[in-house]
């Protein structure tokens, strides 16, 4: 009855989250919260227990162990993240697991750089590192002029920020900033407004918010522009 249950999340929109500590179980529950079916894994009965009724299925178990997790049909979900940090082998294990099945997306938690180039030398092509990635993030936000921060792969952000005065009062179509700055500015938001896309007619006042992508070094200076 398990195996056939965890089957059918399998075929839905679902994800399949390994380790359910404080990274796992968070991105779980806001998966289910959006509508996404979760099967929860962890080893610990204890944390299981704990989210039993919240996920869609949740199960202890050993995730190092192939059989275990055909067993939960973990090789039939499109989408699987590994959430397990402080567990080193069980990391590396578990997401050796997954890699061998043909369908998962696969997203691991690191915990530092080391275990994070494991992971890519695995083959993952999404590893995170929460409170690295959020450390970077805030100390942007703390500088002030940056109001949010989103980083890509191969140095490319997306910032919010307020428009500096080579940005202000002319229709962006005429102010060249991509062709001076290397930037573009993608949406803007008036007071009180929705955010916008921007057009070469959109004109920028000081009380504005706007969206700001380009290479990082360039992004990062052009927002910290008075």
């Amino acid at each position: 009855m398990f195996t056939r249950k965890a089957g059918r999340v399998a075929q839905a929109d679902s994800v399949v989250v390994i380790g359910l500590g404080r990274f796992g179980g968070a991105l779980a529950l806001e998966l289910e919260a959006q509508g996404t079916e979760v099967l929860g894994i962890d080893s610990d009965e204890d944390i299981v227990q704990s989210y039993n009724g919240l996920l869609t299925h949740v199960v202890r178990a050993d995730s190092t162990k192939e059989e275990v997790l055909r067993q939960l049909s973990v090789h039939e979900f499109d989408r699987a993240v590994v959430g397990i940090g402080t567990d080193l082998e069980a990391s590396i294990l578990t997401t050796s697991r997954l890699l061998t099945f043909k369908h998962p997306q696969i997203w691991a938690k690191a915990i530092s750089e080391p275990h994070a180039e494991i992971l890519v030398q695995l083959g993952v092509e999404n590893v995170i590192r929460p409170e690295h990635d959020m450390g970077r993030r805030v100390a942007h936000l703390v500088r002030g002029s940056i109001l949010d921060y989103v980083e890509f792969e191969d140095d490319f952000v997306m910032i919010r920020t307020q428009p500096p005065s080579e940005a202000r009062n002319r229709p962006l179509g005429v102010l060249g900033l991509r062709d001076q700055y290397g930037i573009t500015i993608v949406a803007v938001k008036r007071p009180g407004a929705t955010w916008q896309h921007t057009t070469a007619q959109t004109v920028l006042y000081d009380d504005d918010q706007i969206i700001v992508q380009g290479p990082k070094n360039l992004a990062e200076r052009f927002s910290t522009m008075l």
